[in-house]
């Protein structure tokens, strides 16, 4: 018996779902497509919301933001579940792997006491404020509009909710319990604390998910980030001996490097659609910068002192030269 094997294409009847095809045309789609664009609810909802009747449950009048097409806001990473969750499951078990080599190597009881002081107050009341961070996201991708918006606002809310995990976990290696114990309180009562509590409480009764996008994401951790683990972490603790704490803070560091590509692209485009938007934008940064960097220095003055002013003002200049890279003039 001869049997003869021959290659046999099969086109398929459809490239790609209607929706796709009708916005990128008749050709296959990628996975970040098939799981972003125009899968927002638009019709048929069930109810109207009866804290806003006025309002549909899904509404994009809930922001002053006003876009032709809400799908431009795309995020430059590409992330849809799967290659959010394998990219973050990496740079997991980096962490893991650094937290296991500090605590094997018992480098956490080789800090000197005042540099561990340090990192303790200002390290810890921290993972309040990523909370906050966790529930404003949260809030953005409730009630935001366009999927490609909304969705890497939820992996943000969950990233900050790690975050907040990893410094209690730094808090417990360098304090145990009594460390986040203090940190708390700190958070509740010490003074230096109070302005940026008041900041992330304020955010949460934002009601305009676009200006809540903006006060979080551009403007407070566009500070923050910087400030605590590259000037504070990484220059000052550092270079005097606690090179452990900034192993242990690694992620965050890398983070903020990821995705404020991200924030900058959504700025970016948003300021581009038209002159309404680039005014608020513009309003919006301004305000909610400056109050983060009010907020700010009194949590910098822990760790630099009289340097405190100085650093926050040259991290606000330099957020100010990044914002306006967006085409937002400040």
């Amino acid at each position: 018996m001869q049997i003869d094997l021959r290659t046999v294409a099969i086109q398929p009847q459809r490239q790609a779902f209607d929706h796709l095809v009708r916005r990128f045309g008749d050709k296959p789609a990628s996975r970040y497509q098939e799981g972003s664009y125009d899968i927002q609810a638009a019709e048929n909802l069930h109810y109207k919301p009866t804290w806003a009747p006025e309002k549909e449950l899904y509404d994009a009048s809930l922001t002053r933001i006003v876009m032709q097409d809400w799908y431009a806001l795309k995020d430059p990473r590409q992330f849809y579940y799967s290659t959010y969750t394998l990219t973050r499951a990496r740079q997991q078990e980096t962490a893991e792997a650094n937290f296991a080599f500090v605590e094997s190597r018992g480098l956490a009881d080789m800090l000197p006491d005042e540099l561990r002081d340090v990192a303790l107050k200002v390290l810890v009341p921290l993972r309040h404020a990523a909370w906050g961070a966790n529930q404003h996201n949260t809030f953005i991708c409730g009630y935001g509009y366009g999927t490609t918006f909304t969705q890497p606002c939820m992996y943000h809310a969950m990233d900050n909710l790690g975050i907040a995990q990893y410094l209690s976990r730094l808090g417990l290696l360098l304090g145990d319990t009594d460390a986040l114990e203090a940190g708390k309180q700190a958070w509740l009562d010490d003074a230096a604390w109070q302005p940026l509590r008041r900041y992330v409480e304020d955010c949460l009764v934002l009601r305009d998910p676009f200006e809540l996008f903006v006060a979080q994401n551009v403007a407070l951790d566009g500070l923050l980030y910087p400030l605590v683990y590259e000037r504070i972490v990484d220059e000052h603790l550092s270079v005097r001996g606690a090179s452990a704490v900034a192993m242990l803070t690694q992620f965050m560091s890398d983070w903020f490097d990821e995705t404020r590509k991200w924030v900058d692209a959504v700025l970016k485009v948003a300021a581009a659609e038209s002159e309404h938007n680039r005014d608020v934008l513009q309003d919006w940064t301004r305000s909610w910068s400056a109050r983060a960097a009010s907020a700010m220095v009194p949590i910098v003055e822990l760790a630099l002192g009289a340097e405190a002013d100085e650093a926050v003002g040259q991290q606000l200049a330099a957020l100010t030269a990044r914002i306006q890279k967006t085409g937002i003039p400040l």
